[in-house]
């Protein structure tokens, strides 16, 4: 994944050093540099990055301050000169503390934690579309609006709750991005929505008064999924 970020140094040589260690990760995204923390607070009162790298040392308004007046959702790096600064940016929860003049690889290491925790955060979020591709686009569907998909010869048609999507992309493509306690198989020609089945009877389910049956081969794991969302 890419990570935004923007800079706030106001020594120019340390500034482009910052700057040219960035542009050698190709995952991090530098989207704007600033020589004082008030210009970088108005640009995050209406924008959003990722990390910010922060100077400590920055004039009347520092990078303490900012932190410590602002809410700052991005993760941060502090950067300074000073020592005596770790303990309060430790109480601020920043990423990192990194001390001047620090070197490439020890920068690669205070990223390469940022980087840890947008992995672990995007782990955590479980999934909640697909892209599909239709026509000559990809659209994206979600999956709580999702109700069934419906085998057509060569094609697959999904029923949402607004409409109903023709695309090329077999079972076994949805299967594969689709957990199954969400989406699951239960006949050759259709997959349902686990959430969406009004009632099952006799081999059948019933979802928006359509009735979509179980064939033997999904039979099993269908009930293994059902019996697991009851307990």
């Amino acid at each position: 994944m890419k990570i935004s970020c923007i800079i706030v140094e106001d020594e120019p040589l340390a500034a482009e050093r910052l700057h040219n260690y960035v542009q050698k990760l190709p995952f991090l995204n530098l989207v704007m540099m600033f020589d004082n923390a008030i210009d970088a607070l108005v640009f995050l009162k209406t924008q959003s990055v990722d990390l910010l790298f922060l100077d400590i040392n920055l004039g009347d308004f520092s990078g303490i301050k900012l932190l410590e007046t602002a809410h700052i959702k991005s993760q941060v790096i502090l950067t300074t000169a000073y020592h005596e600064y770790a303990i309060k940016g430790f109480d601020l929860k920043v990423n990192d503390y990194l001390l001047k003049p620090f070197t490439f690889e020890r920068f690669v290491q205070a990223v390469g934690r940022v980087q840890d925790f947008f992995v672990k955060t995007e782990i955590q979020q479980p999934k909640k579309f697909i892209f599909v591709k239709t026509e000559y686009r990809l659209e994206k569907v979600l999956f709580d609006e999702m109700l069934f998909i419906e085998g057509k010869g060569d094609y697959r048609r999904i029923h949402t709750h607004t409409k109903k999507i023709m695309t090329l992309q077999t079972f076994t493509d949805f299967e594969q991005e689709i957990p199954t306690t969400i989406v699951c198989r239960v006949h050759k020609s259709f997959m349902v929505a686990i959430d969406k089945i009004d009632s099952i009877e006799k081999d059948r389910i019933r979802i928006n008064n359509i009735l979509i049956p179980i064939s033997d081969s999904y039979r099993q794991g269908f009930y293994e999924i059902i019996n697991q969302s009851t307990k």
